[in-house]
């Protein structure tokens, strides 16, 4: 399976567009959204083109290959309006023998970790940072912000099939980091 992973749309209906684009092109199997759909947050400068009815009606074309883990700002009149589940607080993914333990990042992160065992991965967005960092005990990753990158990091998202993991760069298609799972 591949699987197209990606995090803070926060609205942007260009970045949106542009990612649908992307799944497609990939051949992506699944979208697995990290959370911080429609909303911008108080702390986040509108992004390009925001307007998150845009942002549903694209989403919801993709509704049956999509799943979805809950940001800190996703609410349940978010659900309302999405055709897919957007609630949850994590999902686990089985990868090469080990687990990836996806959510958005605002409750579960590297200080506050989730359950894992020696050799699991963390996934989250929330801090629009793309990160491939190998701790003591698992791995922490985290595949940027789709629309409102920080700290002069690509509009990104990542590729994983089989144990493969990609970072490549929204804009360009280019990878610029890879992770293979053992």
């Amino acid at each position: 399976m591949r699987l197209l992973i990606a995090s803070d749309i926060h609205g942007s209906a260009y970045y949106c567009k542009m990612l649908a684009d992307t799944f497609v092109k990939e051949n992506a199997d699944r979208l697995l959204l990290l959370g911080d759909i429609l909303y911008h947050g108080p702390r986040n400068d509108l992004p390009k083109d925001y307007s998150p009815k845009a942002v549903i009606e694209i989403l919801n074309g993709l509704k049956d290959k999509i799943f979805c883990v809950r940001g800190n700002c996703d609410t349940e009149v978010d659900q309302m309006v999405l055709q897919f589940p957007i609630l949850a607080d994590y999902c686990i993914l089985p990868v090469g023998g080990k687990i990836i333990y996806a959510t958005h990042g605002h409750s579960y992160n590297c200080d506050n970790l989730p359950p894992l065992q020696k050799g699991d991965v963390l996934l989250h967005g929330h801090t629009h940072i793309p990160i491939c960092d190998q701790k003591e005990n698992y791995t922490y990753i985290n595949p940027g912000s789709v629309s409102i990158p920080k700290e002069n990091s690509p509009h990104s998202f990542m590729l994983l099939e089989d144990c493969k993991l990609l970072w490549k760069n929204l804009e360009n298609g280019e990878i610029y980091n890879q992770l293979i799972i053992q």
